[in-house]
């Protein structure tokens, strides 16, 4: 069979049947050898039945969610490529054939742009029209290098295989980010094509949240993309903490009216603390993230597999001998005043930077054990899941 249209399905009586009928059009008028496959995420109203009626294919899935539905829909799907939309009959399923025609040149992800081919007034909410959409697919494009401008259309086409590898997880809306995601990642050949959206014809409200959906939307989009989410802003932190405390280690610093002194070089090295913390917590993010397969592995990854534990602890420890010694230094000076009351101005300028080298190098020496244990831990979790696999291949070979 070449082609599964699928369509996740939630009390959809109204519009499921209308749906079926122009699907099942599609199909014959095309002459494509196919079929019309509904995955019920629990239908309390005549959504099976209908779907039934007509001649559709219908798979019950328990598990709850718009992405749930569809990754059961895929796995059951019996076409070599797949069609999904949603069953309220926004979307034109009577004209697939550029999905088609792109899905059959190689293409693995064939993208609906809604915004490409037209929205009917009132078919599409002025927040999500002018702000979630063109928002989150902007931040998509930068975040992924992707070129999709419509990264949440519901309508898209893909060759089961290719997607089936991705072993997708999202079980709620941000499905729709997490395939085109995965696929930019893992370097599927992907495409775009217009299409139509219209108001659905349904006469309650849409399963579909708009601050709730858009924010589990916004938050896959960081999680996937741990240099965004740590990488770049830990850097600038660090940056500014670390130009801003040199600059003012030898003396105060005066910006047009207003003076910079050691108050300034506390929250400088606050900064700078905050910002090695962030990063730090890039590096485990991205080692058990690949390790894992949650996202592949790149140039930076395999850096972080390689990464020797002494080097960083002899990193750690001379950062804090460092510290030590600006340390003595104040003492000494302390004790040459007699132990007397100190000049917060001088002295704070040595103490700051070498409490602070103190604990950035206790943070290398720390962290480069734990970046050790990390990837034993992950590596031996992996090797007892490849056993246990074998193991389950070797008993149903056995049978």
């Amino acid at each position: 069979m070449e082609l599964t249209i699928l369509m996740p399905c939630l009390n959809e009586e109204e519009t499921i049947g209308i749906c079926i009928k122009k699907a099942k059009k599609f199909l014959e008028s095309n002459g494509i050898d196919g079929e019309v496959l509904i995955a019920d995420n629990g239908s309390e109203d005549n959504s099976v039945s209908i779907a039934l009626s007509m001649g559709a294919r219908v798979i019950h899935v328990t598990k709850k969610g718009y992405g749930s539905a569809l990754i059961a829909g895929c796995n059951a799907s019996l076409g070599e490529y797949v069609i999904m939309g949603d069953a309220d009959d926004s979307y034109d399923f009577e004209h697939l054939e550029l999905f088609v025609e792109k899905l059959r040149a190689g293409y693995e992800l064939v993208m609906g742009n809604r915004f490409a081919g037209g929205i009917e007034k009132g078919a599409m909410p002025f927040s999500h029209k002018y702000i979630g959409n063109p928002v989150l697919s902007f931040i998509g494009r930068l975040f992924f290098k992707s070129k999709i401008k419509d990264f949440h259309c519901g309508l898209r086409g893909y060759r089961r295989e290719s997607i089936l590898k991705l072993n997708l997880k999202t079980s709620g809306m941000e499905y729709a980010s997490e395939m085109v995601v995965m696929s930019e990642l893992n370097g599927l050949k992907i495409t775009e094509v217009p299409t139509t959206l219209k108001k659905d014809g349904r006469s309650r409200k849409p399963h579909l949240r708009t601050f709730s959906d858009g924010w589990r939307h916004l938050k896959f989009l960081f999680m996937y993309c741990p240099k965004w989410l740590f990488l770049y802003p830990g850097i600038a932190l660090c940056a500014i903490g670390l130009v801003g405390g040199i600059s003012l280690i030898f003396g105060n610093l005066q910006v047009g009216k207003v003076i910079l002194g050691i108050h300034t070089l506390l929250y400088c090295r606050l900064l700078l603390m905050l910002g090695i913390n962030i990063v730090l917590l890039y590096i485990y993010t991205k080692i058990y993230a690949c390790k894992q397969g949650f996202i592949p592995k790149d140039t930076l990854a395999e850096r972080f597999e390689k990464y020797s534990v002494e080097k960083g602890i002899v990193t750690g420890i001379l950062l804090l001998m460092v510290g030590v010694v600006l340390s003595i230094m104040a003492v000494s000076f302390w004790k040459h005043l007699g132990y007397t009351e100190l000049i917060p101005e001088q002295i704070m300028r040595v103490v700051i930077p070498a409490s602070a080298l103190i604990e950035i190098g206790a943070q290398f020496v720390f962290s480069s054990f734990f970046i050790g244990i990390l990837n034993i831990g992950i590596e031996k979790g992996n090797n007892e899941n490849e056993k246990n696999n074998k193991k389950e291949r070797k008993k149903e070979v056995d049978k």
